[in-house]
């Protein structure tokens, strides 16, 4: 086995064992939400508790079609289209709570399965989501991960961004900085205080006019919408920018 074959295995075995961790624990939230609740509003806009449910249901079928692409070879899409997706989003979001839970549990176990059905170097393979460039099917789990907690916070039923495992956030915040760098974000430094590291935010060419300090959590929180930011801290000292929809 080559060394990228192997530091991939490697990642997409660290990153499998996380998913199924967040997948138990959406699990377990969603396993204590009622009919009623199903149907009441998430922290999302516009979509209940149901779509959030169902969205992560098919969101686990698609990401489970990229590793099949990976393991095959067989160009197979994440979704037929982004209209499809949300078709099928709003189509199941006001089943009952119990067949929620069903479907979001087996949709989690088969993509649990498929994942372990690849060789260690079919990790490499390039497979491309329905948005973004092209990646190796290993960061797949990483997007993953990524929907399971971010998403457990949307449903708005106990789970927090302080909940988030501090690796999570960490390499969270890490990889939403690179999404804000167009030129309607502010020219900020992000430090995080729970690992010293630092992130900048807006145009490249742009010197920081603020820096913005808390845990990696709350930065991560803020700059994805899911936190007004009150427990941030500004230098020079006054209100947060305003930050471009993720």
């Amino acid at each position: 086995m080559s060394a990228p074959e192997q530091d991939a295995a490697a990642r997409a075995a660290e990153l499998g064992q996380r998913v199924d961790v967040a997948s138990a624990r959406v699990l377990a939230t969603a396993a204590g939400i009622s009919d009623e609740q199903a149907r009441e509003p998430s922290a999302l806009p516009g979509w209940s508790r149901g779509h959030v449910l169902t969205h992560l249901a098919r969101n686990a079928d698609g990401l489970r079609n990229l590793l099949v692409w990976a393991r095959t070879g067989i160009v197979t899409p994440q979704y037929p289209s982004v209209q499809a997706r949300n078709d099928e989003i709003e189509a199941g979001a006001d089943r009952p709570a119990r067949e929620l839970v069903v479907d979001f549990a087996d949709a989690a176990t088969a993509f649990s399965a498929e994942a372990a059905q690849l060789r260690n170097a079919d990790w490499t393979a390039e497979v491309r989501a329905i948005r973004g460039a092209a990646h190796p099917a290993w960061y797949t789990l990483w997007r993953r991960l990524f929907e399971l907690e971010i998403h457990h916070v949307d449903l708005d039923a106990g789970y927090r961004p302080v909940d988030w495992p501090a690796e999570f956030a960490q390499q969270c915040l890490h990889e939403a900085t690179a999404s804000f760098t167009g030129p309607d974000s502010p020219a900020a430094l992000l430090r995080a205080t729970d690992d010293g590291r630092e992130h900048r935010i807006g145009p490249p060419e742009a010197e920081p006019t603020i820096t913005i300090t808390g845990p990696s959590h709350a930065v991560v929180a803020w700059l994805l919408g899911r936190s007004d930011g009150s427990s941030l801290t500004p230098t020079p000292a006054g209100p947060l920018p305003p930050v471009p929809p993720w």
